[in-house]
């Protein structure tokens, strides 16, 4: 593959992980199979590898799930939360325990010790003790910076508000994976239905949704339950190994899997992983694999992390869950930006407890590689229990009466033309009044984490269409009464609601207003980022790319899609209407070209003026970055009392180290 076409692969890659990390993660909302998940991402990293030079830092091979939802305050973690790597096959388990071998240059006939742990498939949480007493719950959100979900987290009954221990740790952090029995989750569906709302596709999304609840007292009344199954950041303890850790913590009133066993060696690993499988269907929780575990910490440390997953674990996933039926028709689907994909309409049937009728088969070239036809028997999968994709076609079943499908040469919503743009495996519709881009836009404009319109539902939408109120988001902020008026159904009292909705998501903050102008690769995380740095609509509008490659985590692509989208006259014109209309934007408290702009600093121990979360969040105000481990790349070290193990290994690093006081004066800008 020539040189360039290796680059553009690896553009295409990225942003297709990142947009899927960005549903699986802040969404819940998954749109492909984890095995097709692992297949992108996996092939990235290959060329990333044959291709160093190409690798970039903002990369999501670099990078742990998603950034945290608005809606809940950020919950930096001391040490990252780290992904795992997936193995699908008996060879690659025994690949990584010999890479592990050579890295510790042990002998090759060694059996090493692991923990090997079921695989939960939940929702990754932190819990913090300090001195015995549950003090903060987060979910992993991007693996640096979680969501603070501590008074939903002690709604569930199994996680204790205070160690069962006469001598506790100073500190205690502790991972888990929050998840939702199986009987409740079908309990829960049942009750959804009778009430008329639509039922969980899985106990995952189930399990993520109520921990995610703005309302505790919803969350309370979810039957949720946890497994712990390693550390954070520890004081006042010290472990010698996972079992060691997972006895305490037991010991503790902390819920261990009492199925996790140290084993011996590849085989046996290989020999838990056939008890699994066979335990699987009799759990009353769902597992997707067996976590595999050097036991010894000291090992564990001696091998480290890669940038996104320790080199000491690994995940050993199952095959997925699969189930044959026939396809009655593929129909196009316009997304928001006018990405025109295939839809697979499939002879209902059970996969894994569901009734599954549609199944996405992504874009049209993967139409056309796996030769799927209208008519076809396929095999079709819930890779991790979430939504179905079609994996491919038994052409032996063929009669001579299956269709093939070609790619639309027009939309089917406007009848636009439709093209594919060069670099891109979509095709796109590129009409600009098609009213499903005009939908999907005021759609996503509206949403909870846009611009948060309350009861502007996709009913609503549908109308302000077809009564041609609205051909972009500014027209929102034209709607009298009288235009509501003419919807069905609708009273005064509502249309009232809907108007003082509309007005009040004028004052929205900064990074909600650039997320809800839905530009190409800008996500929550990434309008935030923009909104702290510029700090208001008009720097962000006249920045150059440039400018925006100086950010932390802006790529090329990123920064040539905001930079193209805003030289767009159109759009320029979409957002002066809605200025001129009253929208105001709150401005963000970072700025570019603060007082610590490029500079890291990372906070441990006790502050006296100012809470550790404070005092990042003064660092991030004045453009600097807080991180939540010490590396080479850290600038200074604030050391408060009791400061942990952060502090030798700035000292190792020749990490500049801080007291409390020489920080608020360099805040004050007294010292360098």
């Amino acid at each position: 593959m020539a040189k360039e076409s290796v680059a553009q692969r690896i553009r295409d890659l990225r942003a297709a992980v990142e947009h899927h990390n960005l549903l699986y993660y802040r969404e819940d909302a998954p749109d492909i199979t984890d095995a097709e998940y692992d297949s992108l991402l996996r092939e990235l990293m290959v060329l990333e590898e044959q291709n160093p030079e190409l690798a970039a830092a903002d990369s999501p091979t670099r990078r742990v799930g998603a950034a945290p939802l608005e809606k809940f305050s950020p919950a930096p973690h001391r040490l990252p939360m780290l992904s795992l790597e997936n193995a699908l096959t008996e060879g690659e388990i025994a690949d990584f325990d010999d890479r592990i071998k050579r890295f510790l240059a042990i002998p090759r006939e060694t059996d090493l010790g692991y923990v090997c742990e079921p695989k939960m498939d939940g929702l990754a949480v932190e819990l913090i003790y300090e001195h015995g007493t549950f003090t903060r719950g987060s979910t992993r959100g991007d693996g640096l910076v979680g969501e603070d979900v501590t008074l939903n987290l002690k709604t569930v009954p199994a996680i204790p508000l205070h160690l069962s221990s006469p001598d506790p740790p100073r500190l205690l952090e502790v991972r888990g994976e929050v998840f939702l029995p199986l009987k409740a989750f079908q309990r829960l569906n049942a009750e959804r239905s009778d009430e008329g709302e639509p039922p969980f596709a899985n106990p995952r999304n189930a399990a993520a949704g109520s921990l995610r609840q703005l309302d505790s007292r919803i969350t309370a009344r979810r039957p949720l339950a946890i497994f712990c199954y390693g550390p954070g950041e520890v004081e006042g303890r010290a472990f010698d190994s996972q079992c060691d850790f997972l006895s305490a913590i037991a010991s503790w009133g902390l819920p261990v899997n009492p199925l996790i066993r140290k084993v011996s060696g590849i085989q046996g690993i290989l020999d838990f992983y056939g008890k699994m499988m066979e335990a699987r269907e009799s759990l009353d929780y769902e597992i997707d694999g067996v976590v595999v575990k050097i036991d010894s910490f000291v090992l564990q440390r001696e091998l480290g992390e890669k940038s996104r997953s320790p080199r000491w674990a690994l995940a050993f996933k199952f095959p997925p869950r699969q189930a044959l039926t026939l396809v009655e028709d593929v129909v196009p689907q316009v997304g928001r930006t006018g990405a025109v994909t295939p839809v697979a309409h499939l002879r209902p049937v059970e996969v894994s407890g569901v009734m599954v009728s549609r199944a996405t088969l992504h874009n049209w070239e993967e139409l056309e590689k796996k030769d799927i036809r209208v008519g076809d028997t396929v095999l079709v999968e819930r890779a991790g229990d979430v939504i179905p994709a079609v994996v491919r076609s038994l052409a032996e079943k063929r009669d001579g009466s299956e269709r093939r499908v070609a790619i639309p040469a027009n939309c089917p919503e406007c009848g636009s033309e439709i093209v594919r743009i060069p670099g891109e495996v979509a095709v796109r519709c590129l009409g600009l009044s098609c009213p499903a881009q005009i939908r999907e836009s005021i759609k996503h404009f509206a949403s909870r984490n846009g611009m948060d319109i309350e009861g502007l539902g996709e009913k609503f939408i549908e109308q302000l269409l077809r009564l041609g109120l609205a051909k972009d988001v500014a027209d929102l902020y034209s709607l009298t009464r009288e235009d509501f008026m003419r919807f069905d159904r609708m009273g005064e009292k509502l249309a009232e609601n809907l108007l003082a909705a509309i007005d009040n998501s004028k004052g929205r903050e900064l990074s909600r207003f650039v997320f809800a102008l839905g530009i190409r690769h800008v996500g929550e995380h990434t309008a935030r980022i923009l909104a702290s740095a510029f700090g208001s609509m008009e720097n962000l509008m006249n920045a150059t790319e440039q400018e925006l490659l100086s950010l932390r985590e802006i790529g090329p692509q990123v920064a040539g899609s905001i930079v193209n989208f805003f030289h767009n006259p159109r759009n320029s014109e979409v957002i002066r209407r809605m200025t001129d209309r009253g929208v105001r934007p709150r401005v963000e408290d970072k700025r570019l070209g603060g007082r610590f702009t490029g500079r890291t600093f990372v906070f441990t121990g006790t502050l006296n003026r100012c809470s550790r979360d404070e005092a990042r969040r003064l660092v991030e105000a004045e453009g600097g970055h807080a991180a939540g481990s010490v590396s080479r790349k850290t600038d200074y070290v604030v050391a408060g009392a009791d400061a942990g193990s952060k502090l030798e290994k700035a000292r190792n690093f020749g990490v500049r180290i801080m007291n409390e006081d020489e920080f608020f004066a360099m805040l004050r800008g007294d010292r360098p």
